[in-house]
């Protein structure tokens, strides 16, 4: 589960996650450990330009890895949405310890930039890469419901 769901994708994460459009997308993006903001200061963050203008850096020698296996699921007994992806694989990883991957939606994967990322929820990531595999695994990156 997220740490955090952004602001600016509030009520809006099925709505990512089902891949409304042609070429879009979600990818995931390590942040580095060091110089991460808090949680209250990075939730107001708009677009993934904004993450990164900030204190926050990209962790750019694991890189960015597009998410597979999107799946919004209607959960009625629960009275919410799971939203899911498969497993994500780092080979060989290497570069500054991770404090945090952060999954936006690319409204079009075949053009943009850092504006056009919206991100959708931050994960707290502990890992110090050492040139071996490193795999996240996804167990609903989210989970939407409503507000009784």
């Amino acid at each position: 589960m997220p740490n955090i769901v952004f602001n600016v994708a509030l009520g809006r994460l099925a709505h990512y996650a089902s891949l409304p459009a042609t070429n879009d997308g979600l990818v995931m993006v390590p942040l580095e450990a060091t110089g991460l903001v808090d949680d209250g200061v990075m939730r107001d963050y708009d677009t993934l330009d904004a993450i990164l203008t900030g204190a926050s850096n990209e962790q750019t020698t694991m890189g960015r890895k597009p998410l597979t296996g999107v799946t919004a699921t209607v959960d009625d007994a629960n009275d919410r949405v799971n939203l899911d992806a498969a497993d994500v694989t780092w080979t060989a990883a290497g570069g500054n310890a991770v404090g945090a991957v952060v999954i936006c939606y690319d409204p079009d994967t075949t053009t943009g930039t850092d504006a056009d990322l919206i991100p959708l929820t931050k994960h707290d990531v502990t890992m110090t890469p050492d040139g071996s595999d490193f795999t996240l695994t996804i167990s609903d990156f989210a989970r939407a419901t409503s507000a009784a």
